[in-house]
Protein backbone atom coordinates (compact mmCIF):
# COMPACT_ATOMS: atom_id res chain seq x y z
CA UNK A 1 0.00 0.00 0.00
CA UNK A 2 1.00 3.45 -0.85
CA UNK A 3 0.32 6.76 0.83
CA UNK A 4 -1.37 7.77 -3.09
CA UNK A 5 -3.69 4.98 -2.55
CA UNK A 6 -7.60 5.22 -1.10
CA UNK A 7 -10.30 2.57 -0.40
CA UNK A 8 -13.85 3.53 -1.90
CA UNK A 9 -16.50 0.98 -0.46
CA UNK A 10 -19.85 1.40 -2.67
CA UNK A 11 -23.24 0.64 -1.31
CA UNK A 12 -22.95 -1.55 1.25
CA UNK A 13 -26.10 -0.24 2.60
CA UNK A 14 -29.05 -2.39 4.41
CA UNK A 15 -31.15 -3.16 1.59
CA UNK A 16 -28.91 -5.20 -0.11
CA UNK A 17 -28.57 -7.46 2.92
CA UNK A 18 -30.79 -10.43 4.41
CA UNK A 19 -33.99 -8.41 5.55
CA UNK A 20 -33.53 -5.60 3.10
CA UNK A 21 -35.43 -4.91 0.56
CA UNK A 22 -33.28 -6.00 -2.05
CA UNK A 23 -30.80 -8.74 -0.57
CA UNK A 24 -28.14 -9.12 -2.66
CA UNK A 25 -26.41 -12.98 -2.82
CA UNK A 26 -23.38 -13.57 -0.82
CA UNK A 27 -23.59 -9.84 0.92
CA UNK A 28 -22.27 -11.33 4.06
CA UNK A 29 -19.27 -12.83 2.07
CA UNK A 30 -18.29 -9.69 0.53
CA UNK A 31 -19.02 -7.78 3.52
CA UNK A 32 -16.49 -9.68 5.33
CA UNK A 33 -14.13 -9.27 3.21
CA UNK A 34 -14.58 -5.96 2.32
CA UNK A 35 -14.57 -5.14 6.37
CA UNK A 36 -11.47 -6.88 6.27
CA UNK A 37 -9.97 -4.62 3.78
CA UNK A 38 -11.71 -1.26 6.08
CA UNK A 39 -9.53 -2.52 8.56
CA UNK A 40 -6.21 -2.52 6.58
CA UNK A 41 -6.81 0.98 5.46
CA UNK A 42 -8.21 2.19 9.11
CA UNK A 43 -4.51 0.64 10.41
CA UNK A 44 -2.24 1.95 7.77
CA UNK A 45 -4.03 5.58 7.79
CA UNK A 46 -4.43 5.50 4.49
CA UNK A 47 -7.29 7.93 2.86
CA UNK A 48 -10.97 5.35 2.34
CA UNK A 49 -14.26 6.87 1.20
CA UNK A 50 -17.58 5.28 2.26
CA UNK A 51 -20.01 5.56 -0.75
CA UNK A 52 -23.94 5.44 -0.22
CA UNK A 53 -25.87 5.56 -2.39
CA UNK A 54 -29.81 7.31 -1.90
CA UNK A 55 -32.87 7.76 -4.23
CA UNK A 56 -33.89 11.19 -4.40
CA UNK A 57 -38.04 9.58 -4.70
CA UNK A 58 -39.48 7.86 -1.28
CA UNK A 59 -40.74 5.84 -4.07
CA UNK A 60 -37.86 4.26 -4.71
CA UNK A 61 -37.95 -0.19 -4.39
CA UNK A 62 -34.52 0.23 -2.10
CA UNK A 63 -32.49 2.78 -0.96
CA UNK A 64 -35.14 5.52 -0.04
CA UNK A 65 -34.26 8.47 1.19
CA UNK A 66 -33.86 8.94 5.05
CA UNK A 67 -34.31 4.92 5.28
CA UNK A 68 -32.67 2.54 7.73
CA UNK A 69 -32.28 0.40 4.11
CA UNK A 70 -30.47 3.41 3.00
CA UNK A 71 -28.19 3.67 6.26
CA UNK A 72 -24.29 1.79 5.66
CA UNK A 73 -24.62 -1.88 6.98
CA UNK A 74 -23.26 -2.04 10.51
CA UNK A 75 -19.87 -4.56 9.22
CA UNK A 76 -18.92 -1.49 8.00
CA UNK A 77 -20.23 1.54 9.31
CA UNK A 78 -18.11 4.58 9.33
CA UNK A 79 -15.65 5.78 11.78
CA UNK A 80 -16.43 9.52 13.21
CA UNK A 81 -14.52 11.59 10.98
CA UNK A 82 -14.37 8.75 8.27
CA UNK A 83 -15.48 10.56 4.74
CA UNK A 84 -19.26 9.41 3.85
CA UNK A 85 -20.47 10.38 0.13
CA UNK A 86 -23.95 10.67 -0.80
CA UNK A 87 -25.02 9.80 -4.66
CA UNK A 88 -27.85 9.54 -6.72
CA UNK A 89 -26.44 7.96 -9.47
CA UNK A 90 -24.43 4.48 -10.50
CA UNK A 91 -21.66 6.53 -11.06
CA UNK A 92 -20.11 7.68 -7.70
CA UNK A 93 -18.28 10.78 -9.58
CA UNK A 94 -21.39 11.78 -10.70
CA UNK A 95 -22.94 15.20 -9.42
CA UNK A 96 -20.61 14.53 -6.23
CA UNK A 97 -16.89 16.16 -4.82
CA UNK A 98 -15.48 12.56 -4.95
CA UNK A 99 -13.30 13.59 -7.43
CA UNK A 100 -12.13 16.91 -5.77
CA UNK A 101 -11.36 15.46 -2.38
CA UNK A 102 -9.71 12.29 -4.17
CA UNK A 103 -7.25 15.54 -5.72
CA UNK A 104 -6.87 16.82 -2.63
CA UNK A 105 -5.96 14.27 -1.04
CA UNK A 106 -3.44 13.54 -3.74
CA UNK A 107 -4.75 10.13 -5.01
CA UNK A 108 -3.44 7.83 -7.70
CA UNK A 109 -4.95 4.64 -6.90
CA UNK A 110 -8.26 3.31 -6.03
CA UNK A 111 -9.04 -0.09 -4.61
CA UNK A 112 -12.90 -1.03 -4.81
CA UNK A 113 -15.29 -3.22 -3.10
CA UNK A 114 -18.82 -3.02 -2.57
CA UNK A 115 -21.91 -3.28 -4.35
CA UNK A 116 -23.49 -4.43 -7.13
CA UNK A 117 -20.83 -6.03 -9.30
CA UNK A 118 -22.99 -5.05 -12.23
CA UNK A 119 -24.01 -1.70 -11.41
CA UNK A 120 -22.41 0.81 -9.07
CA UNK A 121 -18.98 -1.19 -8.75
CA UNK A 122 -18.58 -1.18 -12.62
CA UNK A 123 -19.93 2.40 -13.24
CA UNK A 124 -17.59 3.59 -10.31
CA UNK A 125 -14.78 1.83 -11.32
CA UNK A 126 -15.07 2.61 -15.31
CA UNK A 127 -15.47 6.36 -14.20
CA UNK A 128 -12.71 6.31 -11.98
CA UNK A 129 -10.36 4.79 -15.21
CA UNK A 130 -11.33 7.12 -17.50
CA UNK A 131 -10.76 9.78 -14.69
CA UNK A 132 -6.62 8.40 -14.96
CA UNK A 133 -6.99 6.49 -11.35
CA UNK A 134 -5.26 3.20 -11.43
CA UNK A 135 -7.82 0.66 -10.00
CA UNK A 136 -7.92 -2.49 -8.42
CA UNK A 137 -11.23 -4.14 -7.33
CA UNK A 138 -11.36 -6.53 -4.91
CA UNK A 139 -13.87 -9.32 -6.59
CA UNK A 140 -14.56 -11.27 -3.68
CA UNK A 141 -15.71 -7.88 -1.16
CA UNK A 142 -18.29 -7.05 -4.27
CA UNK A 143 -21.90 -9.07 -4.38
CA UNK A 144 -24.56 -8.74 -7.07
CA UNK A 145 -27.74 -10.82 -7.46
CA UNK A 146 -29.49 -12.80 -10.21
CA UNK A 147 -30.96 -10.72 -13.12
CA UNK A 148 -32.51 -11.59 -15.98
CA UNK A 149 -31.82 -11.40 -19.83
CA UNK A 150 -33.86 -11.69 -23.03
CA UNK A 151 -36.47 -13.86 -21.00
CA UNK A 152 -33.36 -15.95 -19.41
CA UNK A 153 -32.53 -16.49 -15.95
CA UNK A 154 -28.63 -14.83 -15.09
CA UNK A 155 -26.94 -16.40 -11.78
CA UNK A 156 -25.96 -13.66 -9.67
CA UNK A 157 -22.32 -15.72 -9.68
CA UNK A 158 -22.76 -15.72 -13.59
CA UNK A 159 -23.18 -11.88 -12.77
CA UNK A 160 -20.57 -11.29 -11.23
CA UNK A 161 -18.10 -13.37 -13.36
CA UNK A 162 -19.21 -10.80 -16.01
CA UNK A 163 -18.71 -7.62 -14.40
CA UNK A 164 -15.97 -8.47 -13.11
CA UNK A 165 -13.57 -10.19 -16.34
CA UNK A 166 -15.03 -6.99 -18.33
CA UNK A 167 -13.73 -4.63 -15.82
CA UNK A 168 -10.65 -6.76 -15.37
CA UNK A 169 -10.10 -6.67 -19.58
CA UNK A 170 -9.64 -3.11 -19.80
CA UNK A 171 -10.51 -0.72 -16.62
CA UNK A 172 -9.01 -2.49 -13.58
CA UNK A 173 -6.75 -5.14 -11.61
CA UNK A 174 -9.30 -7.50 -10.35
CA UNK A 175 -7.96 -9.65 -7.28
CA UNK A 176 -9.02 -11.46 -5.03
CA UNK A 177 -8.51 -9.80 -1.01
CA UNK A 178 -6.28 -12.80 -0.50
CA UNK A 179 -4.24 -11.76 -3.29
CA UNK A 180 -4.14 -7.92 -3.29
CA UNK A 181 -0.98 -6.24 -1.11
Amino acid sequence: MNSAQALLLIDLQNDYYPGGAYELDRIGEASAKAAELLDRFRSSGQPLIHIRHEFASPAAPFFRPGSAGAAIHESVKPLPGETVITKQYVNSFRETDLEAQLRALGVKQLVIAGAMSHMCIQGGTRAAADLGYQVEVIHDACATREQEFDGRRVTAADVHAASMSALGFAYAKVLALKDWK
